[in-house]
């Protein structure tokens, strides 16, 4: 986040810097603290309002995927990860009458060492 800017505002802004991509932004749908980096990562729910994306000057490559299509051994980020999973499994629920909920998660261990759960 930068200065002054909202959770909001930050994820709107680093989607255009990572991904070119331009988005509504919906609910917060994820929390993930990450202590021994002393960081918190937040995800929101989005709609991607058009097909017009790009790899920004932070990212080698974007491209959508479908769920069975994700290289899960190539996501940089557990959170990411963990995020797409809870989407997946919500996803699911919707389809029996559920809804998206709020996720919370505590990462534990090195960045690098996440494993498929």
């Amino acid at each position: 986040m930068e200065n002054d800017e909202t959770t909001s505002d930050a994820a709107i802004r680093e989607t255009g810097e990572e991904a070119g991509a331009r988005i509504e932004l919906h609910e917060l749908f994820s929390l993930l603290s990450v202590p021994h980096v002393h960081q918190v990562h937040m995800f929101y729910r989005a709609t991607l309002l058009d097909l017009d994306f790009a790899a920004g000057i932070e990212s080698l490559e974007v491209k959508l995927f479908t769920e069975s299509e994700i290289p899960w051994d190539e996501i940089a980020f557990p959170t990411v990860a963990h995020t797409l999973k809870f989407f997946f499994e919500d996803l699911a629920k919707i389809k029996n009458g559920g809804a998206f909920g709020f996720h919370a998660h505590d990462i534990k261990k090195s960045m690098r060492q996440f494993e498929k759960d």
